[in-house]
């Protein structure tokens, strides 16, 4: 874990602590469940919020007064899964949820492996192009 990494998890620890029980359930829940499908990705804090990254920011998420958020850094991610999605309002980059009504583990493990293999796809481009 890089140093970066390591600040980002104890901001991410101390946020999650901070948080109202049923939101600091929910997010908990959420970063770890974001963290097993993406166990080669590094915590870190971007656009003021928890999130984990590789080759780029993958996904953050957030709690707010009285929703949580999922941010899969666009809605590329979220095509083909309207229907998946459809119980949890959507907005332009987001997914929101009470904190009691979270998307199942296997949704939220397939946006993040939607974005990493994103990720992947522009990085490994972006070597192509250097070459």
């Amino acid at each position: 874990m890089s140093e970066q990494s390591a600040s980002a998890s104890a901001r991410i620890d101390a946020y999650i602590a901070s948080l109202a029980p049923p939101f600091r359930n929910a997010i908990a829940h959420l970063r770890a469940v974001i963290r097993a499908a993406a166990p080669e990705a590094e915590e870190i804090i971007t656009y003021a919020m928890p999130g984990i990254g590789l080759d780029g920011p993958l996904v953050s998420y957030s709690a707010f007064k009285k929703h949580c958020s999922l941010f899969p850094m666009g809605n590329a991610v979220f095509v083909g899964m309207a229907d998946e999605i459809a119980p949890w309002r959507t907005s332009k980059g987001t997914l929101q949820f009470p904190p009691g009504a979270m998307p199942p583990d296997d949704l939220i493990a397939r946006i993040v492996a939607a974005r990493l293999a994103e990720n992947r796809a522009k990085a490994a481009a972006r070597q192509s192009r250097k070459r």
